[in-house]
């Protein structure tokens, strides 16, 4: 009952009441936008969506105008290089998702469900299959964000977006709801440069250490 009825009721009224009481913050976003940089306020993105059917989300726009549109951010180079300051700050704080409010109401998400992916994101939507993640409507936040977000690889993600569709109900929700709360203000697994960011970082320092590890053993041995 929850999951075919009361969780879409629920997920009109939150949004409907969102759009409402933050209409002057989102304001405000959009008007800093304006002035930051040259582009439209919003940004809008083919994603898959319940039935793996697609829909555009809406996004406040964090990057410059010239970025490859439907390409992941852990794909561009350089990907800081790409974001506007208050992109940065909105980035940072989630506040760039506000807008899917408005998709929540439409009814092409949910406040809690696995994050939708790119239409490319082929490797995740398979992965997804696995675990009937793809068969919900897709979520402002989710099981996995407050689990890792960025920091995530692909494989760990899904895994975790089947656990959410295993255990969904109003108390689930409800825990995805408030850990997010306390994820965004501690900006817990933000990192740009996307999916698995950090542990390609950790590969990538134990690398560079290697040899410099060796280096001062010859040195110490010379010695």
């Amino acid at each position: 009952m929850y999951k075919k009825i009361f969780k879409r009721l629920i997920d009109i009224f939150l949004s409907f009441w969102g759009i409402v009481v933050l209409s002057l913050p989102m304001l405000v976003i959009a008007i800093a936008i304006k002035i930051d940089s040259k582009g439209p306020v919003f940004f809008k993105q083919k994603r898959v969506g319940r039935g793996k059917e697609h829909f555009n989300i809406l996004k406040f726009r964090t990057m410059r105008t010239d970025t490859p549109h439907d390409a992941p951010t852990h794909e561009l180079n350089d990907p800081k290089r790409w974001i506007t300051k208050v992109g940065g700050f909105l980035r940072k704080t989630s506040l760039d998702e506000l807008p899917q409010l408005f998709n929540i109401f439409a009814g092409s998400m949910s406040v809690i469900g696995p994050r939708p992916a790119l239409w490319n994101q082929y490797d995740l939507i398979e992965e997804r299959d696995k675990y009937g993640a793809n068969d919900v409507r897709p979520g402002l936040t989710g099981w996995a964000q407050i689990n890792g977000r960025d920091e995530l690889e692909i494989p760990v993600k899904a895994k975790l977006d089947g656990e959410y569709i295993e255990r969904m109900s109003f108390g689930f929700d409800c825990k995805c709801f408030f850990g997010t709360i306390t994820s965004v203000l501690k900006s817990d697994g933000v990192v740009e440069g996307g999916t698995g960011e950090i542990e390609k970082q950790k590969a990538k320092a134990e690398q560079e250490s290697e040899p410099k590890s060796a280096v001062s053993e010859d040195k110490d041995g010379e010695k």
